[in-house]
This record gives C-alpha cells, sequence and structure tokens, in this order.
C-alpha cells in the first residue's frame, strides 16, 4: 500500500487552548438557589416552565483575528501506520455492521475547514465568532475532532474516522484567535479583552444543532471548570442544562462532551478533590450528566490518561493520546503533532479527541437501530462498554469505562425489547439447625487414654519395685 506524506499542524498554545470555552466573568451572574444538601457532585433539577435560550445565531461581541490562523509545516512526515485508537476498537470489523450511513453529526467547536476527507459531507450550520457560517477553523481544533468523527481518506491511508459516511454540520462556538471587548457595565467601565466562547453561546448553539439534527449527534469537544465551592448553579449553566434537556427530550438528539483536561481553563485537580461524592471542581457540559455522554481519555497501555479530568458525571472512556487525524490547513493531508508558542511539537492528545470517537459511535448506533431513542443510545454506550472493576461496574475516572463499538452495535439490550428487569426476590437468610454430638468416640478415645495411662504407671511401679527389692537383696 503506498505511503502518503502528510504535514505537521502548527498550532499555538493559545490555539490549543481553544478546547476550552472561557466562561463570561463570574462577578456578573446572579446565582440561583443552591440545589438541597452541600455536594455539588450533581445538578439541581430544572426549575418547572425552564424553556431553552433562545438563539440568537450571531456572536455575542464583535470579535477580530488576534493571532496567525493554524498553519501547516512542510516537513514530509510519513504517517504509514493506523492509529492505535483504530486499531483498539476494532475499525475493520466494525465497519461491516455500521458506517454512519445517513446519519448527522453537528460539531460545536472552532469550526471545520474544508477538506477531501470529507468532501461534500460536510456544510455550514451556524458561527458565534464571524460571518464564516462555522466553515473557518482558525485554531484547527474543530478540524481535527470532525476528522476523528467522519473523515474518509482515499485506499493507501490507515487513518479514517469512526463514522466515514456520516455528515457533518459545523457550528462555530468558539475561538482562542479570535478577540473581543465587552461593553462597559457600571461594575466594570474598563473591561479587558476576551476570545471568543461562552456558555451562553454554547447552550445557543446547542438549541440551533438540536434544530439542525433531530435524532442525530452532536459533539462538544468544549468544557468550562469552575470551583464547587460556589455551592449553587449559575445563570449560564442553567441555559446549558436546559438546552441539553431540550435536545435530548425534544428533538432526540444524543449529545456528548469531552469530560476536561487537566490544568485547561480551571480544572486545577486530576482527582477532583479526596472525597469523589463532593468534587472540588465542577466541569460543564459533563455535569449536566443526565442529558450528555462525557468521556474520558485513555492511553495505549490501557490506563486512564494522566490530564483526563475525574468526576461522578464521566460516562465512558475513548483513546485519547498519539491522535492522528486531519491536517486543518492542507486540504489532503493528516497530521499527528501541534507546534507549541515556543515552536516545540507536542502530541495531539486530550478529552477533546475521545468524545469524537463516541459520538460517532452514536451515529453508527442510531444508523443500525434507526428506533431507539437518544436516552436509549447513550444508555447502550455505557451498557456494552468495558467496564472498571468497581462497584457497580463504574468509577469516577473512566465511568463505565473503554467503550466497545462491537459490542455496541452487536449486543441485545433487554430493556430495548420491552424485558423488564427481573423482579428482586426475598430469599430470607437462615442458618441449619444445630447437629446434635455424639460424645461415644469422644468417650471411648478418653477412656482409652486413661487405661493406657493407667497401665502405663502400674507398669513403671512395678518395675522400681523389682529394682528396689534386688537392690536390697544383694
Amino acid at each position: 500500500m503506498p505511503r502518503r506524506t502528510t504535514r505537521l499542524t502548527a498550532i499555538a498554545v493559545a490555539g490549543l487552548l481553544s478546547v476550552l470555552a472561557p466562561v463570561a466573568p463570574m462577578a456578573a451572574a446572579q446565582p440561583l438557589p443552591a440545589p438541597s444538601g452541600d455536594s455539588m457532585a450533581t445538578p439541581p433539577p430544572l426549575p418547572p416552565g425552564t424553556a431553552p435560550p433562545q438563539d440568537t445565531g450571531k456572536p455575542d461581541l464583535a470579535y477580530a483575528p488576534k493571532t496567525q490562523c493554524v498553519r501547516s509545516l512542510n516537513e514530509g512526515v510519513v504517517l504509514p501506520n493506523k492509529p492505535w485508537g483504530q486499531n483498539q476498537l476494532r475499525f475493520d470489523e466494525l465497519h461491516r455492521f455500521a458506517t454512519g450511513k445517513g446519519q448527522t453529526v453537528a460539531v460545536i467547536d472552532t469550526g471545520v475547514n474544508r477538506h477531501d476527507f470529507l468532501g461534500d459531507r460536510l456544510v455550514g450550520g451556524g458561527d458565534y465568532v464571524t460571518d464564516k457560517n462555522g466553515l473557518e477553523d482558525c485554531d484547527g481544533h474543530g478540524t481535527e475532532v470532525a476528522g476523528i468523527i467522519a473523515a474518509s481518506p482515499p485506499p493507501g491511508i490507515g487513518f479514517k474516522g469512526i463514522a466515514p459516511d456520516a455528515r457533518i454540520i459545523s457550528i462555530r462556538q468558539s475561538s482562542a484567535n479570535y478577540e473581543g471587548t465587552p461593553p462597559p457595565t457600571p461594575d466594570n467601565p474598563n473591561p479587558n479583552p476576551r476570545t471568543a466562547g461562552t456558555l451562553s453561546t454554547l447552550a445557543q448553539a446547542v438549541v440551533r444543532a438540536a434544530e439542525l439534527v433531530p435524532g442525530g449527534v452532536i459533539n462538544m469537544s468544549v468544557d468550562n471548570c469552575r470551583p464547587a465551592s460556589f455551592g449553587r448553579i449559575l445563570p449560564a449553566e442553567l441555559e446549558l442544562q436546559a438546552a441539553l434537556r431540550f435536545a435530548v427530550e425534544d428533538r432526540n438528539v444524543v449529545p456528548v462532551s469531552s469530560a476536561g483536561n487537566l490544568s485547561e481553563n480551571g480544572c486545577p485537580n486530576q482527582n477532583n478533590g479526596p472525597d469523589a461524592s463532593r468534587p472540588t471542581t465542577i466541569v460543564t457540559p459533563p455535569w449536566f450528566s443526565d442529558y450528555v455522554i462525557s468521556v474520558a481519555a485513555m492511553e495505549e497501555n490501557g490506563d486512564p490518561a494522566q490530564f483526563s479530568v475525574q468526576g461522578p458525571w464521566v460516562s465512558v472512556a475513548a483513546p485519547g493520546t498519539q491522535i492522528i487525524s486531519l491536517d486543518p490547513a492542507t486540504p489532503s493531508g493528516l497530521a499527528n503533532r501541534l507546534v507549541t508558542k515556543d515552536n516545540k511539537l507536542s502530541a495531539i492528545q486530550g478529552t477533546s479527541f475521545a468524545a469524537p470517537y463516541v459520538a460517532g459511535m452514536a451515529a453508527l448506533i442510531r444508523e443500525r437501530f434507526p428506533n431507539l431513542t437518544a436516552k436509549q443510545v447513550m444508555n447502550r454506550i455505557k451498557a456494552t462498554a468495558l467496564h472498571p472493576a468497581a462497584t457497580g461496574g463504574r468509577d469516577n475516572l473512566v465511568g463505565y469505562g473503554m467503550i466497545n463499538p462491537i459490542g455496541a452495535l452487536t449486543a441485545m439490550i433487554p430493556s430495548e425489547q420491552g424485558i423488564t428487569p427481573d423482579p428482586p426476590i426475598n430469599i430470607p437468610f437462615t442458618m441449619p439447625p444445630p447437629t446434635p454430638r455424639d460424645w461415644t468416640p469422644m468417650t471411648v478415645a478418653l477412656l482409652g487414654s486413661a487405661g493406657g495411662v493407667g497401665l502405663l504407671l502400674i507398669t513403671l511401679f512395678i518395675v522400681h519395685t523389682v529394682r528396689r527389692n534386688r537392690r536390697e537383696a544383694g
């Protein structure tokens, strides 16, 4: 098979941080009532009648480029092998069951550039940064995410997307390479510029995606982390929660999100506190686990990635290291490295790139089982994962474990067939009656022992007497 020459993707550190959607200053937000109890492991339920946010369909500020967009270095790097994630997930066998044909995945990210390996299956769906309709990716992140989902290279290239026949709708919601200045307020008369993307625009993008892909899938490789010590949900978080519920319950859409990366955008602690039931950091969208599948990252050796943030909301895990995907800056190349601000090469990795494996898998499930609801697809992903050795088959680092796409496409889930779980059977625990003890063997043994000892004593007495009489006679 011929080898294809590819190019390295040059993305500045600021561009890499675009995987996380920044939040508007929290001081301006008026917190809502705290949930019951003092743990923030789960969000409070939506108040009755809460509607999804109104989608404006446009940027919240006037943004302008602040840095050079992603570019490529012509270094002739050859990528002859498949990424390990494809071998782990058994793509060659997997695509005998489904390829994503007829399915659509909305990618809410930094935009997606045109690429030969996506072809006319890529369409624009909206833009909250500029007027490019989601088809400009100045950061490079969204293009790489889309490639993991749906890239379909020509023969001779090892890399391919998990759902190579799926359609991609790109919605650009954030960019670290675009900057805008909020209007002054009495509390902040001289606001500082900020990069594009807030939780409010993310919520709007979810609503837009749900309207564009009813019965489809949404991938959100964007996260925001903030301290759990606030003890309450914030207005922008409430908007996102309502948007996700709208997507799942009203538009039958499966939302998928990355679980968050250590040391990025307010995520300071991988373990997320000493008590698993009381996290110190809240990660959104994963916090809203009733309405989203959140994905942790795994390494090739089967260990959880050291950068993957833990939490009681983590659903499953997928390959998140040594990533190969589309080169955002060339229409026919691949990329396996990032270039940092100090011109050092670093591997493409992160929970951002684990999430699209699951989003693509959801598209495969929807193709093979078209009558499943969004909640049933989400349950099938979790039920067929390779569970960790933990109580209930789940832990806070990898959720229900590494995804198992072939299992998800072939397993029989009883609840989907209307088969109710077996009712629990109350079997009282009773001790068997005590067995009457037969003392005869013990008695015989004791009498025999006593007799033996008695004979021994008599023998010793006789011997002693005989010897004494002989001494006296002599």
